[in-house]
């Protein structure tokens, strides 16, 4: 502002030198009024030509920052752990985790822990998700079912496996948040329902493995039933607010069900109601 001031100063001082002896003063400030309007778009244009690249710049720097420490994380808590397929390795790096918190949690995104996500439930630890993942030993070809969608990560990481992820969530807000969220981040391969996934996705089934990301007391016998012969199902099992156990069952190519004890967990109650 203070330099259109100054401009404005220097014009009519330029221009008043040159005025006639009958002061016509009408046609000079109208010279005045086009030379500042041009000048003040002047100014405008490059002042954002000056804070966009700045802009740019601070983005390209929170990539890179991220990306750092979205690599470390894969290093130090899920390669140390012995999590050892390249694919699911590769998709915990691809996968931008902070991208699918809240936004006041991002710089906590790459800890070693579980964040809260809202509505009473949490993105899972790094190490859990990847260890899940690769129990599914999950397929290029494979289609797979995911109840608990949360906030999507975990199916935004299996989508970069398999063929196609079809995903559950009890939770309106929050299926709906991770549904915008997966579009957005181009995740085409994934297909969010707003629904209760005790009973499954009959329509799609079956499938390939199954994945939930919630702790019930038993397991779902539609989800059993939904489960291609051949295919694996990574469940925690256990009462609520307590220690569970995170279980790999199997289903033979006869259709006989095995169900092994991974390690003991803590997971959100699986939900069978919202409000």
């Amino acid at each position: 502002m203070e330099l259109l001031v100054i401009i404005y100063f220097i014009l009519v001082f330029k221009h008043g030198a040159g005025m006639d002896h009958r002061g016509n003063t009408i046609r000079y400030m109208k010279h005045l009024g086009k030379y500042l309007i041009v000048v003040s778009l002047f100014l405008t244009v490059m002042g954002v030509c000056l804070r966009f690249p700045c802009s740019c710049l601070s983005l390209e720097k929170d990539a890179r920052s991220f990306q750092t420490l979205r690599f470390k994380m894969v290093r130090q808590q899920i390669a140390s752990r012995g999590i050892s397929k390249e694919k699911v390795l590769q998709a915990m790096r691809d996968v931008p985790r902070h991208l699918f918190v809240p936004e006041k949690s991002r710089r906590s995104a790459y800890g070693d822990f579980p964040l809260a996500i809202g509505y009473g439930q949490t993105i899972s630890q790094p190490y859990i998700v990847a260890l899940m993942t690769e129990l599914l030993t999950p397929k290029q070809e494979d289609r797979a079912l995911e109840i608990g969608t949360g906030s999507g990560y975990q199916a935004a990481v299996l989508s970069r496996i398999v063929k196609k992820v079809f995903t559950m969530e009890i939770i309106p807000p929050l299926g709906r948040a991770a549904q915008e969220r997966l579009k957005q981040g181009g995740y085409d391969n994934i297909t969010v329902k707003v629904g209760d996934g005790y009973y499954g996705w009959e329509e799609h089934a079956p499938f390939d493995c199954i994945i939930v990301t919630a702790a019930s007391d038993h397991i779902p016998p539609p989800l059993i039933q939904q489960l291609k012969n051949g295919g694996k199902m990574v469940i925690p099992v256990g009462h609520p607010f307590q220690v569970q156990s995170l279980m790999l069952v199997e289903k033979s190519e006869r259709g006989r069900i095995r169900t092994k004890n991974i390690l003991a967990v803590r997971f959100v109650p699986f939900r069978r109601k919202w409000k």
